[in-house]
């Protein structure tokens, strides 16, 4: 088997950050001798993440089984997890933003057994549904845990209490038409409907300013994107959540180096 010398596009902050969790991870249940350093394991964990490098790729990149980098990528994914933040901390700096958009993606997924939870009639694809919240710069500042692709996007944010949040922290939120209904500080466009009066001069020229704005959102989710794994899911769907939760501690890893 040939094999080459790749790239990771990650800072060392990032690499060094999940190898201290895992060495800590190692000392606290004093493992035994491992066939990686905690370097080489993080190494092996963010290819996988950022890259979406497969089990066999890394195992003979690493010069280790298939079985023993499926391992060393799961125990990374839970410890950066376990690091993540839940929606009532990341409201402590969303509510200083000027505003915030709210989006909702879909993460496609292998078919599973039960397919109709999974099955977005939107998207016509199976996946699984997760919420964005980006600040004005369109920056990824939280998502959500995953849930079926079958939910809509306004069922998924009330289920994560998104809009509660949101509105107790009074931040305005814009989100698209799939939102509305949504009440609270949470801001979607004026829709026509049937048997009532046509849209006015200012409501139109509210709806021709709002994707403006909340268009920049899309770049939260192809921030998310970049990683690679996420590109379609081919692991068991409850491990969505564990995924996005661990790649959000390296994003803003990265985002810190970088801060305004």
């Amino acid at each position: 088997m040939l094999s080459y010398p790749s790239t990771i596009s990650l800072s060392s902050p990032t690499l060094n950050h999940l190898a201290a969790l895992i060495r800590a991870h190692r000392n606290q249940h004093r493992s035994r001798w491992r066939r990686l350093r905690p370097g080489r394991q993080a190494l092996l964990a963010l290819a996988h993440l950022r890259n979406g490098d497969t089990y066999t790729r890394l195992a003979a990149g690493f010069e280790v089984g298939v079985a023993t980098a499926w391992r060393y990528v799961q125990e990374a994914i839970m410890l950066l997890a376990a690091g993540a933040e839940d929606l009532d901390t990341a409201m402590r700096r969303i509510r200083h933003l000027a505003y915030a958009i709210l989006d909702g993606t879909l993460i496609s997924i292998d078919r599973v057994a039960d397919q109709r939870p999974y099955y977005s009639g939107k998207h016509k694809r199976h996946g699984v549904n997760v919420q964005v919240i980006a600040d004005a710069a369109g920056r990824l500042v939280w998502a959500s845990p995953a849930l079926p692709g079958s939910a809509h996007d306004l069922t998924a944010a009330r289920i994560h209490g998104i809009i509660d949040a949101l509105t107790s922290a009074d931040v305005m939120t814009f989100a698209d038409k799939g939102y509305q209904g949504a009440r609270g500080s949470v801001r979607t466009p004026f829709k026509r409907r049937r048997f009532r009066p046509r849209l006015s001069r200012r409501q139109k020229a509210v709806n021709r300013a709002h994707p403006r704005i909340r268009a920049r959102g899309e770049r939260a989710i192809a921030t998310l994107k970049t990683w690679k794994v996420l590109a379609k899911l081919r692991c068991c769907p409850r491990r969505a959540t564990a995924i996005v939760q661990a790649i959000l501690v390296p994003h803003h890893v990265e985002a810190n180096r970088h801060p305004g």
